[in-house]
């Protein structure tokens, strides 16, 4: 297959995934003219229509679907093959280069990847990092990552998982003293069947119950309330300003509980459970880069 196979394939993986020739575009750092010409040729040679395009959309054909599925595992392949041989050429430093992509849930972006992110690079000049925050639950390996981060119930089988960031976090649940004021203080879980409730929407619509534990004992409740976001930002300021009980993960609520914005309800009630991991799949020539934070991961110090 020529370099111009290549390329071609390459472009029209990248438009079909984002249903969006202006999107893939940005993605690439090329024009959407040029992805529409590199589709054209691909078409062309293979005397078949990969993409239906109108003026609002783009989605594949049956048969661009088909190659879709064959084609991001073989194009995650060659990726990670020139990664590899990108670790060869040494940085002036004689440190590994390249790219390593990650997929990971946006509260791990915003939260827990920070200060790793900041020390890693400063470890390795030469490598750079594409993350790209997502709590949709893909193939984040044929979507062309080099590995991801998840929660345990949510890894993927075959995979190598490695501890990142806290081994113990908790959902809590909060509302501002006003709010207290007005509508009493929940004593049990149920009772928030009856309050004010500020949801959270995921990228995939799906709005989870709320989850509660003691003493082995859980219940899941679906509350209502006047707000469903898919931003915890705006579900934060809603529960400062009074409207509702929010329940979230204590570290994006942690500034608000200790600056008396927020109050702490059914504490007995708020529920633990494992950190996220890294992972990626078993393979013998691991991407230089990929295989530059694994190790810079195993040596930090645990969190507990």
């Amino acid at each position: 297959m020529s370099e111009l196979d290549l390329a071609d394939l390459a472009a029209f993986a990248a438009v079909a995934q984002h249903r969006s020739f202006r999107g893939a575009a940005a993605r690439r750092g090329v024009s959407a003219s040029t992805l529409s010409e590199a589709v054209r040729r691909l078409e062309a040679r293979l005397d078949l229509r990969l993409l239906n395009r109108t003026t609002r959309s783009v989605t594949p054909t049956e048969a661009g679907t088909r190659l879709l599925e064959r084609l991001l595992p073989a194009l995650g392949e060659v990726s990670a093959a020139l990664d590899a041989v990108n670790g060869f050429r040494d940085s002036p430093r004689g440190m590994p280069t390249g790219t390593l992509r990650l997929n990971v849930p946006v509260i791990v972006a915003g939260m827990i990847l920070p200060p790793i992110v900041e020390g890693f690079l400063k470890t390795h000049p030469g490598i750079t990092l594409e993350i790209t925050a997502d709590d949709s639950f893909i193939d984040v390996l044929a979507a062309g990552f080099d590995a991801g981060i998840r929660y345990d119930e949510r890894l993927e089988q075959d995979m190598i998982a490695v501890p990142i960031g806290p081994r113990r976090q908790r959902y809590v649940a909060a509302a501002a003293p006003s709010y207290l004021a007005s509508h009493g203080r929940p004593q049990h879980p149920e009772d928030l069947l009856s309050h004010a409730c500020l949801r959270h929407r995921f990228a995939s619509g799906v709005t989870p119950p709320w989850e509660f534990e003691r003493a082995g004992e859980i219940i899941r409740i679906s509350p209502k309330g006047p707000l469903i976001a898919t931003t915890a930002e705006l579900e934060i300021s809603a529960a400062v300003a009074g409207l509702g009980v929010i329940c979230s993960f204590e570290e994006l609520l942690a500034p608000a509980l200790a600056s008396g914005r927020l109050m702490p309800v059914l504490e007995d009630w708020w529920q633990s459970f494992s950190g996220p991991f890294l992972y990626y799949a078993s393979r013998r020539q691991m991407p230089a880069p990929l295989r530059a934070f694994v190790d810079y991961i195993k040596a930090l110090p645990e969190r507990r």
